[in-house]
C-alpha cells in the first residue's frame, strides 16, 4: 500500500530562466513540499549536464536545512567514486548538526556525468570498482564506528559528532546497487525514472530475497523514484508534459539542453516525434491528480513497497508546485476512503 509521497529535484534548467533562478527554486519547492507534508525533499548530484545544473548536493542541502524544520532532505545521490569517503562523510556530519534527525545520505555508483567529466573528477580510471569499500568506510565514518586494526583509516573521524547521525542508502537501478544494499543491510532506491520501470521487480525482489540485517537495518526498506506530472484534468497535464517529453525525445537524438515551453516543445519535428509523445503520456504518469496515484498505487502494489519520491519537470514552477500539491492531496484522500472501508 502507497503510504508516502516523497520528492527529488532535479535543478533542471528552463529556457529564459537562469541559473541562479532555478537553484532558488529547488529551495523554494522544499519549503512548500514541507507546507504540503511531503516526507523527504532530496537533490541529486549531475556535472557539466546542460539540462541539469544541480552540482553540489551538500550544499543546496545546507540552504534548505534552514528554511526547514520537519521535512527529511538528502541526496539522490552523491557520486561516491567522484569523492574521499571521509571528506562526504564530514559533509553530512555537518549537515547532521544543522539538522539534526533529519538528513539522508543517497550514494551511487553513476558518473552523473559523461566519462570525460568524470576523469576530470577523479583521475582515477577505477575509481567506481572501489565503491562497495567506499560505502563500508562511508558508513563507519558517518555512526563514529571504529575501523578494524591495521586499517589506515583507524583512529581517524568525521567531525563534527553528534547524538545523532545521517541515513545512508543505496542508489541504483539495476541488481548491483540492489545486491550491495542488501549485503550491507541498507535501505535501497530504485531509479524507475532512468529505466521507465524496467527491471524494477527483478531488482526489488532480489534486494529482499538477499537482505542481511545490519546495525542500521532490521528490514528491507525501499523508495521506487520515478516521473509524474498532474494537473487538474489530462489535457491541461499532457499540455505541460510536453517540456519534459520534446526533452526526452531531443536526448535520444543527442541533444541535450533547457526545457522548452510548451507550445514551442509541442512543434514535433516529425509525425514519429509525435506518436512517441502520445504514446509517452499513455504510459506515463501524467494526467489528472486521480489517475496518476492510481498508477503509483498500482505500482506499489506490485512492488510491495509504502514509499514513492517523484521527480517533476515542467516549464512553469507554478505548475510543478500545483502538481505536487494535487498528488499528495489525492494519496490522502485515497488512503483515508480506504481506512474507513476496512472492518474495524
Amino acid at each position: 500500500m502507497l503510504k508516502h509521497l516523497s520528492i527529488l529535484d532535479q535543478s533542471a534548467a528552463v529556457e529564459g530562466i537562469s541559473h541562479a533562478e532555478v537553484i532558488q527554486n529547488t529551495v523554494d519547492l522544499a519549503v512548500h513540499a514541507e507546507e504540503l507534508g511531503y516526507r523527504r525533499f532530496w537533490v541529486s548530484e549531475h556535472h557539466s549536464h546542460p539540462s541539469i545544473v544541480g552540482t553540489a548536493p551538500e550544499i543546496l542541502m545546507a540552504a534548505i536545512s534552514q528554511k526547514t524544520t520537519q521535512i527529511r532532505i538528502g541526496s539522490a545521490g552523491v557520486m561516491l567514486p567522484h569523492y574521499s569517503a571521509l571528506k562526504v562523510a564530514e559533509q553530512f556530519r555537518v549537515l547532521e548538526s544543522l539538522a539534526p534527525g533529519r538528513i539522508d545520505l543517497g550514494v551511487g555508483r553513476a558518473p552523473g556525468s559523461d566519462m570525460k567529466t568524470a576523469q576530470i573528477l577523479n583521475p582515477q580510471s577505477q575509481s567506481a570498482a572501489h565503491f562497495p569499500q567506499q560505502v563500508q568506510e562511508l558508513d563507519l565514518w558517518l555512526r563514529n564506528e571504529t575501523f578494524p586494526s591495521g586499517h589506515l583509516a583507524k583512529g581517524v573521524q568525521a567531525f563534527p559528532l553528534g547524538d545523532t547521525f545521517p541515513d545512508l542508502w543505496i542508489l541504483g537501478s539495476s541488481a548491483y546497487g540492489a545486491q550491495l544494499a542488501a549485503y550491507l543491510g541498507l535501505p535501497y532506491v530504485f531509479a524507475h525514472f532512468i529505466t521507465d520501470g524496467e527491471g524494477a521487480k527483478q531488482a526489488i525482489d532480489l534486494y529482499r530475497h538477499q537482505f542481511k540485517p545490519s546495525a542500521r537495518l532490521q528490514e528491507p526498506q525501499i523508495i521506487v523514484c520515478l516521473w509524474a506530472l498532474a494537473a487538474e484534468d489530462e489535457k491541461d497535464a499532457f499540455y505541460h508534459f510536453r517540456s519534459r517529453a520534446r526533452w526526452k525525445i531531443d536526448r535520444q537524438k543527442g541533444v541535450l539542453g533547457s526545457m522548452k515551453n510548451p507550445h514551442q516543445a509541442g512543434q514535433w519535428q516529425s509525425e514519429q516525434d509525435e506518436a512517441q509523445f502520445v504514446k509517452m503520456c499513455h504510459q506515463g504518469f501524467v494526467g489528472s491528480a486521480d489517475t496518476v496515484i492510481h498508477k503509483m498505487q498500482d505500482l506499489a502494489n506490485d512492488l510491495g513497497v509504502e514509499e514513492i519520491a517523484v521527480i517533476t519537470w515542467a516549464f512553469d514552477f507554478e505548475v510543478r508546485k500545483k502538481s505536487y500539491a494535487l498528488l499528495l492531496k489525492e494519496l490522502s484522500l485515497k488512503n483515508t476512503v480506504l481506512k474507513a472501508s476496512l472492518p474495524t
